[in-house]
């Protein structure tokens, strides 16, 4: 079964049957308000995870992404719609590049003005709407991923450079009340490049030894005094909730009867090592084995296939694989690829996106990127900010999902969770809102499906009818068993 639907995520929830999901798998947005979306202004509310929880299964797991600086509403937002929270993931990467305002370049374009620029800020909104100019046409003329900083009085808010002040005025028709604000930007002397360490070449930067910006010095006394001083740390490091719907009764008695509530620990064993292990009836020894203490000095005997999956995925990355020396331990995925992203989209016209799946655009530097205006970006014909790789997606739907399950995603985005749920042999129930993302999820999810697939998949309108109750788990496991 995969059924996607087009339209509010709680206006189609409400449509589905109480219990008809084994699983939620979904990166939803983090509230950031990232690259100006308004999608991402708040975290999901309380009523929309409570419909999730409605249409899972008891036991069944939620798995729901979110950014550091604001898992803890995604978290809590998602225990008072009535789930269990039961841990957290950390997928770990080396590939962050730290979204820090300088305070001393801050403080040559004379940042501390707070007043004079919020009349800017608000001038410009009037005249975006006055002349009919979108915030896509806009960041698209500045090249970058600057305006939704430009535009917020919130946590990170930023004062355009000169050459970005200028794109700004003109495009949006401001006039020159502003001007003699930006002149009085204080000239930077160049005093060195910087030039990314270590990994592979990054063309995204527009040369072909990575990523390249000047280096400057303060130009004025106060920037002087606060050289080196930012706002941010480097982000390493994706949280994700790990929630499960109460059970009926004990586990055991739940997964009997609904099969949910467990996780699937063999099918995502990290490692192909085979590891055997013995006990002799000491607490000592029961602590190395995987099935428990023995009785009466009677020895257990196990052998398994690989490592038991951690609370923590790594990218692979040099960087990560050196700061844990055990890194085998761990399941690793890296970010996604272009090919990744591409892949069933190759009708579609190139746009421009970031540079990879994991939103590039919420890890990169505010500084190092605004003398290259525009090699930030690649042409793509998935165009989605945030697709996370398929790889990473599988994984997680193993996890959680029992064998012939159906997952949700109430914010299907560009469908990797659907992509890896049809690889994986899972039915997938995906929810966009925005028309252009369905497209490219619906040909990503279509380019991996066997012919059998592609005349049951269907795509529902923006009011979509009630859907009937899917089948078993065990009826579905028949039924792609039979693909």
């Amino acid at each position: 079964m995969i059924a996607l639907h087009l339209g509010d995520c709680l206006d189609v929830l409400k449509t589905l049957p109480d219990d008809s999901v084994d699983a939620v798998v979904t990166e939803p947005p983090y509230g950031l308000s990232f690259m100006g979306k308004t999608w991402d202004y708040d975290v999901p509310s309380v009523a929309i995870w409570r419909e999730c929880l409605r249409v899972l299964r008891p036991g069944g797991h939620l798995l729901a992404f979110a950014g550091t600086r604001t898992q803890h509403r995604m978290a809590v937002a998602i225990e008072d719609a009535g789930f269990e929270i039961r841990d957290m993931i950390a997928w770990v990467y080396g590939s962050g590049f730290p979204k820090s305002l300088d305070v001393s370049k801050a403080i040559d374009k004379r940042g501390g003005n707070v007043a004079t620029f919020t009349e800017f800020r608000d001038a410009v909104k009037a005249a975006m709407r006055r002349n009919n100019v979108s915030r896509q046409r806009l960041q698209d003329a500045l090249g970058n991923f600057m305006l939704s900083h430009y535009l917020t009085a919130g946590s990170q808010p930023a004062v355009p450079v000169l050459r970005d002040y200028r794109i700004i005025r003109d495009t949006v028709g401001l006039g020159h009340k502003f001007d003699d604000l930006f002149n009085d930007e204080a000239e930077r002397e160049v005093v060195g490049q910087g030039k990314r360490q270590g990994g592979p070449p990054q063309p995204m930067w527009g040369d072909d030894d990575g990523r390249k910006w000047d280096i400057t010095a303060p130009a004025t006394d106060e920037a002087k005094q606060w050289e080196g001083w930012g706002t941010a740390l480097k982000p390493a490091m994706e949280p994700i909730t790990v929630a499960r719907k109460p059970l009926i009764g004990t586990v055991a008695e739940n997964v009997l009867a609904h099969g949910t509530g467990a996780l699937n620990i063999d099918a995502a064993r990290v490692g192909t090592e085979t590891i055997s292990v013995s006990g002799k009836g000491s607490f000592a020894e029961w602590q190395k084995t995987t099935k428990g203490f023995t009785q009466n000095d009677v020895g257990v005997n196990t052998t398994h296939n690989g490592r038991w999956p951690a609370n923590l995925i790594h990218d692979g990355s040099d960087e990560v694989v050196g700061l844990l020396n055990e890194a085998a331990r761990f399941f690793y995925c890296a970010k996604a690829s272009k090919a990744d992203r591409d892949a069933g989209c190759e009708g579609m016209e190139e746009r421009k996106a970031n540079k990879n799946g994991s939103g590039l655009g919420r890890q990169c530097s505010l500084d190092a990127r605004k003398e290259s205006a525009g090699d930030d970006l690649i042409r793509s014909r998935n165009h989605h900010p945030t697709v996370k790789p398929t790889e990473l997606m599988r994984y997680l739907v193993r996890l959680v999902t029992p064998p012939g399950g159906v997952v949700l995603d109430p914010f299907m985005g560009s469908g990797s969770t659907g992509k890896a749920c049809v690889l994986e042999g899972f039915g997938f129930v995906g929810i966009e809102r925005e028309p252009e993302y369905m497209a490219i999820a619906q040909a990503r999810i279509d380019a991996v499906q066997s012919p059998w697939f592609r005349e049951a998949i269907a795509v529902s309108a923006p009011a979509p009818t009630p859907k009937p109750t899917p089948a078993s788990p065990i009826e579905q496991l028949s039924m792609f068993e039979s693909i």
